[in-house]
């Protein structure tokens, strides 16, 4: 996809990976709306957003993925403003087995919510003009880690969820493609003091076994790699990006 001039809307997108997400579309010639629960960080990123890329290229919803009124919201500001959607970026996401009902709204159902409204918003069997999801998974949905089982299992169910609806099956009834994006370790919020994260501190030392050949990477680097993914990946295909390695594609036996 030829990325100048579209619309990508982005979760969780006023810190980390999302905005890196956000600062490299802004790169290509694209038009960003930034939605994130944090209405202060989102609405100061965006101010300097525009200020940077020029006025009106960049405007923030404040979007709670576990809130489907208000994510039907972002959707329904983001195409007021700039007339349609392109590109939807399902992103927002924690890290914190305690809050595993929380986990799962946000991580699964989170994207989830994203997807049906990429849909209905962008399908052309509803008068769109078609589109791309690129949800962000994880290294744990391919290899989980055994200190964060149900964290691991919301990212592995992105991979599923997005190899099922990046069929053609579905892109022939919607002409939205989706496809997914799995960073392993990366300089987010999204680790902010592990012990208070796991189910149980004892789990302590499995996730520095788990993490302990993992090499953290940059934002930007995953910023990067999504533009890759939207420019050369099939609908349906799963990229993992490691280490600050270029993106692979993830081979999946088949049926």
């Amino acid at each position: 996809m030829e990325l100048k001039g579209r619309v990508a809307l982005v979760t969780g997108a006023a810190s980390g990976i999302g905005k890196s997400y956000a600062i490299e579309l802004l790169n290509q010639g694209a038009k960003v709306a930034v939605c994130d629960i944090n209405t202060e960080e989102g609405m100061d990123l965006v101010k300097s957003l525009n200020s940077k890329y020029g006025k009106d290229r960049a405007i923030f919803c404040q979007c709670d993925v576990t809130d489907y009124p208000q994510f039907e919201e972002s959707f329904q500001s983001t195409i007021a403003t700039f007339g349609h959607i392109d590109i939807v970026i399902n992103n927002a996401g924690i890290m914190n087995d305690r809050f595993w009902e929380l986990e799962v709204d946000t991580n699964f159902n989170g994207v989830i919510r994203g997807t049906l409204l990429a849909q209905r918003f962008l399908g052309t069997d509803r008068g769109g003009r078609g589109g791309i999801v690129v949800n962000t998974g994880s290294n744990v949905s391919i290899t989980p880690y055994v200190s964060v089982p149900i964290y691991s299992a919301t990212k592995a169910a992105i991979v599923s969820l997005t190899r099922a609806f990046g069929d053609q099956y579905h892109v022939d009834l919607t002409g939205v493609r989706v496809m997914a994006l799995c960073p392993n370790a990366t300089d987010s919020k999204l680790v902010k003091d592990v012990g208070k994260q796991l189910l149980s501190p004892r789990y302590e030392d499995a996730w520095h076994r788990d993490t302990a050949s993992s090499v953290p990477q940059k934002a930007d680097h995953v910023g990067r790699a999504l533009i890759h993914v939207l420019s050369t990946g099939k609908s349906g295909s799963v990229w993992l990006v490691e280490n600050g390695q270029p993106p692979r594609e993830i081979t999946f036996p088949k049926h």
